[in-house]
């Protein structure tokens, strides 16, 4: 992660300052159980200073492409593998000042495997159906953004079966 300053030409030809956090992209996955089930991680994430309820995701490892990182993480934060993993979307969770793009995929047909947590991860592991995951989301009990979005996308695929 690097920080830039930069100068920019606004639309009136003045100039403004703008810093920029140069971050590597990243993936996500939202696991789906056989019950319909969404599975979540909670783990403590220190610029909030607290627990947050998110799907799995990390950064990719070298000569890694983004759904080979989504099922990566899957496997290593929840202990299951996929055999039906599809891309459901790409966001720019904070583009104002950060350039990372998050990759994000749905995983059903989901098989029971082993964690393997890094040595610094702590997660504990939630699963709820769709309408409470969305009922959590406007209750202000989960506020990641890209767990937000993977929710709402598979609410919104699944409403339109």
């Amino acid at each position: 992660m690097n920080v830039v300053h930069d100068t920019i030409t606004l639309p009136n030809d003045k100039t403004a300052l703008r810093e920029v956090v140069l971050h590597d992209d990243g993936a996500a996955i939202l696991p789906v159980d056989s019950n319909g089930n969404m599975i979540f991680v909670r783990q403590y994430r220190h610029p909030l200073g607290d627990m947050v309820l998110e799907i799995p995701a990390g950064m990719l490892n070298e000569g890694e492409n983004h759904q080979e990182c989504a099922t990566r993480e899957l496997e290593e934060e929840t202990g299951y593998k996929s055999a039906n993993v599809q891309f459901l979307m790409r966001i720019s969770p904070s583009c104002g000042y950060c350039a990372e793009t998050i990759y994000i995929y749905l995983a059903t047909e989901l098989v029971k495997s082993k964690q393997n947590l890094d040595e610094e991860e702590f997660i504990e592991i939630e699963s709820y159906s769709p309408n409470e995951a969305v009922r959590m989301i406007f209750d202000g009990k989960i506020v990641d953004a890209k767990t937000v979005a993977a929710i709402l996308a598979y609410q919104n695929l699944h409403s339109q079966k």
